[in-house]
C-alpha cells in the first residue's frame, strides 16, 4: 500500500467508523480507525498518514486538538473534518489548525473523498449573497460558546447572560450531536 493511500479515521461513532473504514478499504485505502486523540497520539508514534477524517466532537472533546496534532505530526496530511453541528467559528479554526477541509453530517464516502481533492482554496467560487438568520448566528455564539466551555452548559449560559434552564432547552430543540 502506498503511503498516499493511508487513511485515519477519528470517530467515537463505532457503526459509523467502521462504515467509513469499509468503505475507503473498496477504494483502496487503508484504513486505521481511533476513537480519541489518545488513541491517535499512539497510532501516530508508529506511522503517519496521508489523509485523516477527524469528527469535531469526540465524546465529551474537541476534534480541533486532534486536528492540530495531526497537522503537526505531518504538515503534507490531507485532514478532513465532520461535524454534525457545523458553525462558521469551528470551521475557520479547523482550517487554521490544519485541516484541508470542513463538512457537516451526513457526509459520505463521495463527499469525503471530493474534500481531499479540493484542498486548495478557490478564488472563483460565488459569494453567497443571502444573509445569515439571526437564528443561525445564535446558534454560531451558543455553540462557540460551548467549546470555549468544554460544554459546561451552567458556563456557558453564565457566559451567554442566559438562564442554564433556557440554554438547555435550546439544546434539546437543537442537539449538539
Amino acid at each position: 500500500m502506498t503511503p498516499d493511500r493511508s487513511l485515519i479515521v477519528v470517530e467515537d461513532d463505532e457503526g459509523f467508523a467502521r462504515t467509513l473504514k469499509r468503505s475507503f478499504e473498496r477504494r483502496g485505502y487503508e484504513v486505521v480507525l481511533a476513537a480519541s486523540i489518545e488513541e491517535v497520539r499512539k497510532v501516530l508514534e508508529a506511522r503517519s498518514f496521508g489523509y485523516a477524517v477527524v469528527d469535531l466532537k469526540l465524546g465529551g472533546a474537541s476534534g480541533l486538538a486532534c486536528v492540530e496534532l495531526l497537522h503537526t505530526h505531518d504538515e503534507e496530511m490531507l485532514i478532513v473534518v465532520l461535524t454534525g453541528f457545523a458553525s462558521i467559528s469551528t470551521a475557520v479554526e479547523a482550517i487554521k489548525l490544519g485541516a484541508c477541509h470542513y463538512l457537516t453530517k451526513p457526509s459520505n464516502t463521495d463527499d469525503i473523498e471530493a474534500a481531499f481533492t479540493k484542498a486548495e482554496g478557490n478564488a472563483d467560487v460565488a459569494l453567497d449573497v443571502r444573509p445569515t438568520s439571526i437564528k443561525t448566528l445564535e446558534w454560531e455564539r451558543i455553540h462557540q460558546t460551548l467549546i470555549e466551555t468544554d460544554f459546561n452548559i451552567s458556563e456557558a449560559a453564565r457566559r451567554l447572560g442566559m438562564h442554564r434552564r433556557t440554554l438547555a432547552r435550546k439544546l434539546e430543540k437543537r442537539p449538539l450531536k
